[in-house]
């Protein structure tokens, strides 16, 4: 990749924008039409350099973090940790207007989001690790560095855990969910199944609800599936309840 190339990537303003939700948009009545595999498929993740990821995270920082960990209690979704698998799906759907928002007609094409962009940020923003607390320090020994202190602390995530019970949502959650997100809540990389364990829960609750309006597809693989409209709402309550205490230990 040339110099220019790279700079052309560190000022799209709007890169920011491409990763805003991270999550599966379409429009309703063309959910049988989402199916990024194909170009998925394309994405050179072995040639991916995270150091070029970096860059281009530079202007993704303004909405999700220097270190991708989203905020103002998810109108920014956490990034960091999310599969790199999914995380350039998302960008092919928007780079092919499959997912659409009007802020990116301008910037999100081929041209400047080629598929070795999107495997450097996805790649670079998978590879991102990011406690649930800090480790404990004595800010009166000797050496203690008080701005390292304050800069760790911005890498630090940390989900409130909301309304709910929670040993009703990991009864839930074991049974319905876990098999496709994981035990730990973690995802699949291999079948760009999203991380939700450290995600916000403001944030899950809307893509809940896109779901259930069917405007987004919770199994690509099957397209007709209504498992999340078989629950009620104390349901979905009580399984993000138990969501919010799965990074708990980190």
């Amino acid at each position: 990749m040339t110099p220019e190339r790279i700079l052309m990537n560190r000022h799209q303003p709007s890169l920011a924008r491409v990763l805003l939700l991270g999550v599966v948009l379409a429009p309703a009545g063309q959910a049988d039409d989402l199916n990024p595999a194909a170009g998925l498929a394309a994405i050179p993740f072995e040639a991916a350099d995270p150091r070029l990821g970096e860059e281009i995270n530079e202007t993704c920082a303004g909405c999700h973090g220097e270190h991708g960990q989203g905020g103002k209690e998810g109108e920014y979704p956490r990034l960091a940790g999310l599969p790199a698998h999914y995380i350039a799906e998302q960008l092919l759907l928007f780079r092919d207007r499959i997912r659409k928002n009007l802020a990116m007609v301008e910037s999100v094409d081929h041209r400047q989001m080629p598929d070795e962009d999107v495997a450097h940020i996805a790649v670079y923003l998978a590879g991102i690790e990011l406690p649930s607390r800090l480790p404990p320090a004595d800010e009166a020994a000797p050496g203690f560095d008080s701005y390292q202190r304050l800069l760790d602390s911005k890498r630090v995530v940390q989900i409130p855990q909301p309304e709910g019970d929670p040993a009703q949502g990991k009864r839930l959650y074991k049974r319905e969910c876990g098999s496709c997100h994981g035990a730990d809540g973690m995802g699949k990389e291999d079948q760009a199944v999203p991380m939700i364990a450290g995600q916000y829960t403001e944030y899950l609750w809307r893509q809940v609800d896109k779901y259930l309006r069917r405007e987004r597809i919770h199994d690509k693989d099957d397209p007709d599936d209504e498992l999340l409209a078989a629950f009620s709402r104390e349901e979905i309550r009580d399984i993000l309840a138990y969501v919010s205490t799965l990074d708990d230990g980190g």
